[in-house]
């Protein structure tokens, strides 16, 4: 969370950013909190337009000018992991739990409310079925 909210604020999600995050937060690190942090940054940043348009969407007469940056940050992390990364080791439950503790923590009460408001109605989003591969014409 804390890369990209220092990348929103900078208005900078480049690789030459990320790496140089990388560098000053990644001093002791698991092989798998590299790939899971790879991962989730890859989702955010190949979706960030789809993640956007579903936060404003459901914030309800909010613009994305006016949602705190760190209430954004959390949601748009959440949303990249379980709609897009769909790790079936992390719930979607788990995801939108820990973004409202974080909502909670670095923004207040009401914050927590605000984003559990608008994860849980995304996350309810009906997935939209994938087509079937179509068989080969003889």
């Amino acid at each position: 969370m804390k890369m990209m909210f220092e990348m929103e604020l900078q208005g900078d999600f480049s690789e030459e950013n990320k790496a140089i995050f990388e560098r000053e937060m990644f001093g002791v690190e698991t092989e798998i909190d590299r790939e899971y942090f790879d991962k989730v940054f890859e989702a955010y940043i190949i979706h960030n337009n789809e993640i956007d348009e579903l936060i404003e969407s459901y914030s309800k007469g909010w613009k994305l000018e006016r949602i705190g940056k760190i209430d954004l940050t959390v949601m748009r992390l959440s949303i990249a992991e379980f709609k897009y990364l769909k790790d079936p080791d992390i719930p979607t439950a788990a995801s939108v739990s820990e973004a409202v503790r974080l909502a909670k923590l670095y923004s207040g009460p009401v914050a927590g409310k605000f984003v559990n408001g608008i994860l849980g109605s995304i996350s309810r989003i009906p997935e939209e079925p994938q087509d079937a591969p179509k068989e080969a014409e003889s």
